[in-house]
C-alpha cells in the first residue's frame, strides 16, 4: 500500500503539493492526471523516494519513502537519462547489475516484442524506440510498485498503441501496482482501474473508472475538464 499523509512539497517559493492525503491499494493500474504543473511528477518522485516532502509522510508498504525504497519501486522518468554510448543490450546489463530483482528473461521477451535491436546504440535510437527501451528496463523489474511518468510523451500514435499493448502484456497485477501520469488519456483509459485527479497541488477526486463511467457517462478527458471547470 502507498500512503501520503498530509504531504506538502515546496520548491523555493513554489508549492508543488499542498497537504495531500492519499491511499493507494495494491493490484491496480492507476492514472494520475491533471494539467502541467499540477503536481503529478512531484507525487511520483516522492513515492519513489527521489525527493523528500517539506511536510507530511510518504509510506510505501509501511516504510518511509527514501532512495532505499528502490527495492520496492521501479521509476520511469519522463526525461531521457540513459547513457547514450551504451547499446540496448548494455542498458539491460546495467539494470541487471544495478537491481537484484531485474528479470533478464522478461527483458529479452520485451525487447523481441518491441522489435528493439540489442546491438544498436541508445544515441542512434529514434524517440519512439528510446521510449520502448525505457518501458523494457522499467517493467523488467520484479517490484510491487511501478511508477511511470508520461511513458507516451511525444510519441506518435502507432508507437503509443505498441507501448499500450506492452503494458497489457507485461504487467502482473497479481503482484504489481502501476501508477502512471499521462496526457494521452484516450489511449490509456481502457487500461485504468482507478484515476486520481490533481490540480494546483491538491487532489480533486479519486475514482474507480468503471464506477465513474456508469455514474457520469463521461470519458476521462470530459470528466477531467468538468472537474477543472468547477
Amino acid at each position: 500500500m502507498i500512503q501520503l499523509e498530509n504531504v506538502s512539497k515546496r520548491y523555493l517559493t513554489k508549492k508543488a503539493l499542498n497537504a495531500v492525503s492519499l491511499q493507494i491499494e495494491p493490484g491496480h493500474i492507476i492514472g494520475l492526471i491533471g494539467s502541467n504543473g499540477s503536481g503529478k511528477s512531484t507525487t511520483l518522485k516522492l513515492i519513489a523516494g527521489l525527493i523528500q516532502p517539506t511536510a507530511g509522510t510518504v509510506l510505501v508498504d509501511g516504510r518511509i519513502a527514501t532512495r532505499r525504497i528502490c527495492d520496492k519501486v521501479a521509476y520511469l522518468s519522463e526525461l531521457d537519462s540513459y547513457y547514450s554510448f551504451f547499446t540496448v543490450n548494455q542498458m539491460v546489463d546495467f539494470y541487471a547489475q544495478t537491481f537484484r530483482d531485474f528479470d533478464r528473461k522478461k527483458a529479452k521477451n520485451m525487447l523481441d516484442f518491441m522489435k528493439l535491436n540489442g546491438t544498436q546504440k541508445v544515441k542512434h535510437l529514434s524517440k519512439g524506440n528510446r521510449g520502448r527501451l525505457k518501458i523494457v528496463v522499467t517493467l523488467s523489474r520484479n517490484v510491487p510498485f511501478v511508477l511511470m511518468d508520461e511513458p507516451l510523451s511525444g510519441l506518435d500514435p502507432i508507437v503509443r498503441r505498441s507501448i499500450v499493448k506492452s503494458l497489457i502484456s507485461f504487467i502482473d497485477l497479481g503482484k504489481q501496482t502501476v501508477i502512471l501520469t499521462t496526457h494521452e488519456l484516450q489511449e490509456i483509459e481502457p487500461l485504468l482501474d482507478q484515476v486520481i485527479l490533481i490540480k494546483n497541488g491538491g487532489i480533486l477526486a479519486q475514482e474507480n473508472v468503471d464506477d465513474l463511467r456508469s455514474r457520469e457517462n463521461l470519458s476521462l478527458t470530459d470528466w477531467m475538464v468538468k472537474h477543472y471547470g468547477e
